[in-house]
C-alpha cells in the first residue's frame, strides 16, 4: 500500500523520465537516475534556506561548482562511452573537415564554459534571493518576508528544473548520432 511519499517520488520519476525522453530521445532511460538525482539534490539544497537559521547551500559557489562538475564529468563520460574517445573528439570538429581546425578549439572552450555557466547561474540566483530575503526581513518583519519566502520557494524549484534541464541538453548533444 503506497504512501504519499512514494506517490510523490513516482510523479517525480515520471516527470524526469518524460523530460529525458523529450530531450535525449532513444535510450534516455539510462540517464534518468543522474538527472533526477541532480534535480532533487539541487531542489533540496535550494529550499534549505527556507528553514530559519539555515543557509541555502547553493548560495555558495563551492556547492554549485560541485554539482556542475558532476554534471560535466557525467555527460562527457557518456559521450566518450557512446562514441568512443576518438569519435567523441570528432563531435567537436564540426560538420566539415575543412573547418575542423577552427571549430575544435571553439567547441572545447564552449564545452568547458558550461561548467562556469551551470555553477554561476545557480549560485547567483540563490545568493541574491537569500540576500533579498534577509534585507526585506530586516525592513518589514512579517508580511514581506512571507512573500519573499514564497518567491524563494518558486525560484528554488525553477532553478532545480533548469539545473536538470541543461545537463539533459548537454547529454543529448554528447550522445547524438549524425544523420
Amino acid at each position: 500500500n503506497p504512501g504519499k511519499f512514494q506517490h510523490l517520488m513516482e510523479v517525480a520519476v515520471e516527470f524526469v523520465r518524460d523530460l529525458a525522453h523529450e530531450i535525449i530521445g532513444h535510450d534516455s532511460r539510462r540517464y534518468v537516475a543522474m538527472l533526477g538525482t541532480l534535480g532533487i539534490s539541487v531542489a533540496i539544497c535550494n529550499m534549505l534556506g527556507l528553514i530559519p537559521t539555515f543557509q541555502t547551500p547553493t548560495g555558495h559557489i563551492q556547492s554549485t561548482l560541485g554539482f556542475a562538475v558532476a554534471a560535466f564529468l557525467y555527460y562527457n563520460y557518456q559521450g566518450v562511452r557512446h562514441h568512443g574517445p576518438l569519435g567523441y573528439l570528432k563531435t567537436f570538429c564540426g560538420p566539415m573537415l575543412l573547418i575542423a581546425p577552427l571549430m575544435f578549439p571553439v567547441e572545447i572552450i564552449s564545452n568547458v564554459f558550461r561548467l562556469l555557466s551551470l555553477s554561476v547561474r545557480l549560485y547567483a540566483n540563490m545568493f541574491v534571493g537569500e540576500l533579498l530575503e534577509h534585507v526585506f526581513a530586516g525592513l518589514v518583519p512579517v508580511a514581506v518576508p512571507a512573500l519573499m519566502m514564497g518567491l524563494h520557494l518558486f525560484v528554488s524549484l525553477i532553478q532545480a528544473y533548469i539545473f536538470m534541464l541543461l545537463p539533459a541538453v548537454y547529454l543529448s548533444m554528447a550522445v547524438a548520432e549524425e544523420h
